[in-house]
């Protein structure tokens, strides 16, 4: 529902009725609704690591198609009929304040990500691997937005191309 919905306007009430919960029973488990919604974080962000790491796995032993295989899996979830846009965005945007324990998990998210395109941009023999480990988590997040605006598996694709271009320039400036 938080996803479907969103952070702020699914009220512990409507999740009550909708999981057939009593509250003391939700508040034996959570002792908030932003821990309620930190467990979700967590789990998802879980959930979305897994499915990445398998996804670079199954590209096989170049590290290139490894990194593109991120892209790749972006559009897969594009493409599913549940996918509403990134969680950790909408998190990021519902809990502004960077001090803020919601804020602080999804942000903790977008770090692990940027910490696995950092693995496989050197893999990949970047030159500055984290510039383009950078590059790529915004390319991947503007793909997230739009692909959410419109609908389209598109933006994955888009996002492929630009990240085999950033690749192809970086081992380039390598070997210079």
């Amino acid at each position: 529902m938080f996803y479907r919905d969103g952070y702020r306007t699914v009220g512990i009430d409507t999740l009550l009725t909708e999981a057939d919960l009593a509250k003391m029973t939700l508040y034996n488990h959570f002792s908030s609704k932003d821990d309620l919604i930190i467990a979700v974080i967590k789990k998802r962000s879980e959930e979305v690591l897994a499915g990445l790491a398998e996804a670079v796995k199954k590209a096989g032993r170049s590290p290139e198609s490894r990194l593109l295989a991120v892209f790749d899996w972006l559009k897969i979830l594009f493409a599913r009929a549940d996918f509403n846009g990134c969680a950790f965005i909408r998190a990021l945007s519902e809990f502004p304040e960077p001090t803020h324990r919601v804020h602080q998990a999804a942000w903790s998210h977008k770090q692990s990500v940027r910490k696995m395109l950092l693995r496989l941009a050197s893999e990949a023999g970047a030159k500055d691997a984290a510039a383009l480990a950078d590059s790529l988590r915004l390319l991947i997040d503007g793909a997230l937005v739009a692909a959410h605006a419109t609908g389209s598996t598109k933006p994955a694709r888009v996002a492929r191309g630009a990240a085999a271009t950033l690749l192809k320039q970086s081992r380039r400036a390598a070997k210079n």
